[in-house]
């Protein structure tokens, strides 16, 4: 049974870091790109960052520079390191690979 489990989310004042991890099982990630994803209230869905099969990693621009996407295949985990974090980045995120989704983790950018 294929599993993705997000973990790390919470509140944190703008400026602050957070390091949320996905955790897969039931299949091994290295043979996958891996994305995180971010729904919230106004705008929906949206794609936040890729990494590939190869270690190649993608951001959208409004991350680039401030979160670094990272696996670590020996863990079958998945993380995403946000630095600089604004409020417009309070969303639940999603971590994501082929069809298969985790619940999501919620991030709280507030002061």
């Amino acid at each position: 049974q294929v599993q993705l489990v997000e973990s790390g989310g919470g509140l944190v004042q703008p400026g602050g870091s957070l390091r949320l991890s996905c955790a897969a099982s039931g299949f091994g990630l290295s043979n996958y790109a891996m994305s995180w994803v971010r729904q919230t209230p106004g705008k929906g869905l949206e794609w936040v960052a890729t990494i590939s099969a190869n270690g190649s990693t993608h951001y959208e621009n409004f991350v680039k520079g401030r979160f670094t996407i990272s696996r670590d295949n020996a863990k079958n985990t998945v993380r995403l390191q946000m630095n600089s974090l604004k409020p417009e980045d309070t969303a639940v995120y999603y971590c994501n690979a082929y069809a298969w989704w985790g619940q999501g983790t919620r991030v709280t950018v507030s002061s």
